[in-house]
């Protein structure tokens, strides 16, 4: 499997591209990482060195990619963090080139915004431009709860609220939406859970909730999650893979008290998953 993935990278730490393309490598892709910035440490810090690369320089390594006659052979295209609308103009634009390579090819999207404790965190252009031409041309989306909730002008909560925000939100194009973090009023106390929902039902995995903030986790669960399911086809499959693995990376973090993810430190947990929590169906 080959995965063009558009992202953010960080010399320091893991999120973007520097969170996602070694546990893709640990599961045996190949992946095409394309960066839209180069910091030294995500912005998360306060403070931060390295450019913003010009949405005209990522257009040009994509085309260089494109040079090399590998988009037949790319299986899906990846996109997280969008800084600017003019990134976002050319994600869709080399999604539309891979496709017209390869009609096999999906495009997978975690459309970052925000979270329910810090609210909405990026320019108030982007939410508008991920709803309105972002996410119609995406296969998969990867978002949270607050997220989901700000796609689709719904206000998810309990299960039956949460897929119904999921049903507006494949109304918008995407047939496949994993929510990474569904935190119901009715569920056991100290947990989380994750839901995915296709065309073939909708599954929901239930977790211990690890108390720590740990920027770029959302970035390896829509990796591993969009490689997993465009290998399989299986959502449930898929659904238990990344929960195993993610949860197994943010324990292993949160025991080491480290603010950055164990990514390399975790590499078993991608490439050989526990299968240690039951998926349920729920549709």
């Amino acid at each position: 499997m080959k995965i063009l993935s558009i992202q953010s990278a960080v010399a320091y730490g893991h999120v973007g591209n520097s969170a996602a393309v070694f546990p893709l490598q640990r599961i045996g892709v190949e992946v095409y990482p394309v960066y839209t910035v180069n910091f030294s440490n995500h912005t998360g810090y306060g403070a931060w060195r390295g450019p913003l690369i010009s949405p005209q320089d990522v257009a040009d390594v994509i085309t260089g990619i494109e040079e090399r006659g590998a988009f037949g052979e790319i299986d899906a295209v990846l996109s997280g963090y969008q800084g600017g609308e003019g990134i976002g103009d050319v994600i869709l634009d080399a999604v539309a080139r891979v496709k017209a390579a390869n009609p096999n090819a999906i495009y997978a999207c975690d459309p970052v915004m925000g979270n329910a404790k810090s609210g909405c965190f990026v320019a108030p252009a982007i939410p508008v431009l991920l709803r309105e031409r972002v996410v119609p041309a995406a296969d998969l989306i990867t978002p949270n709860q607050f997220e989901l909730g700000f796609l689709t002008g719904t206000d998810p909560a309990d299960l039956e609220s949460t897929l119904a925000s999921v049903d507006a939100a494949r109304a918008l194009g995407p047939s496949t939406v994993l929510v990474t973090s569904v935190e119901r009023p009715d569920r056991p106390e100290g947990t989380i859970e994750m839901l995915a929902v296709t065309d073939d039902g909708a599954w929901i995995v239930r977790t211990p909730h690890i108390p720590m903030k740990a920027n770029g986790s959302g970035d390896v669960t829509a990796a591993l999650f969009t490689a997993h399911f465009r290998e399989s086809g299986n959502a449930a499959d898929a659904l238990a893979k990344t929960t195993s693995s993610v949860f197994d990376l943010l324990q292993k973090t949160y025991d080491a008290g480290t603010r950055e993810l164990q990514l390399v430190e975790s590499q078993e947990a991608y490439a050989h998953p526990r299968m240690q929590f039951e998926v349920t169906q729920v549709r």
